[in-house]
């Protein structure tokens, strides 16, 4: 779905010329075929022909009204939520770990990277920044954050992270966010 409904809308726009192109031509071939068909055959051909345009005609009105789309709203959400995710996990073993909900790996790759700071193994940014997603995923996972990790996360979380957080507090479903979150550590693995 990368296209984001233009390679679907754009075979729709096909689909739809055909169909109007096949329904005009069967009525044209109908008129031109009538002597050699009787009454009653003509009649129901070209009676079923006019209501296949008519049903045709109502699904256009529907598309044109806004009630039918390809990218509906829930999709939308979904993109939104998506690009939040990609920007606001950049760590594909968070991604992961939040996506299997596993907060105890979570917290265990915490303590790792503390350890791994103290001794130069990891650089300060690249921390802070594995930090705060590790204890965003935490947080939505309704994990309890201590008074220092809540501390540190004000501190640091940037607009992505809370842009993140609203984006999945306004769906509502923690299972929605997990599984979109499933759907970006596949796409990593790519």
């Amino acid at each position: 779905m990368a296209s984001r409904g233009k390679t679907e809308t754009s075979k729709l726009k096909q689909n739809l010329e055909e169909q109007l192109d096949r329904l005009m031509q069967q009525l044209q071939d109908l008129e031109e075929c009538r002597e050699e068909l009787d009454t009653d055959e003509y009649e129901e051909t070209k009676k079923e022909t006019l209501e296949q345009l008519s049903e045709f005609n109502d699904s256009l009105k529907k598309i044109m009204s806004g009630n039918m789309t390809l990218v509906d709203e829930l999709s939308g959400m979904q993109l939104a939520i998506q690009a939040a995710i990609s920007q606001a996990f950049k760590t594909p073993e968070v991604i992961r770990l939040f996506a299997k909900k596993q907060p105890g790996q979570l917290r265990t790759r915490l303590a790792e990277m503390d350890r791994d700071l103290m001794v130069g193994k990891l650089e300060r940014d690249l921390y802070t920044q594995q930090k705060v997603e590790i204890l965003t995923a935490l947080r939505k996972l309704g994990e309890k954050l201590t008074a220092d990790d809540e501390a540190f996360l004000s501190a640091n979380a940037g607009a992505i992270l809370s842009q993140f957080e609203k984006v999945s507090t306004d769906l509502g479903s923690g299972d929605k966010v997990l599984a979109l979150a499933s759907f970006e550590v596949e796409k990593t693995k790519k």
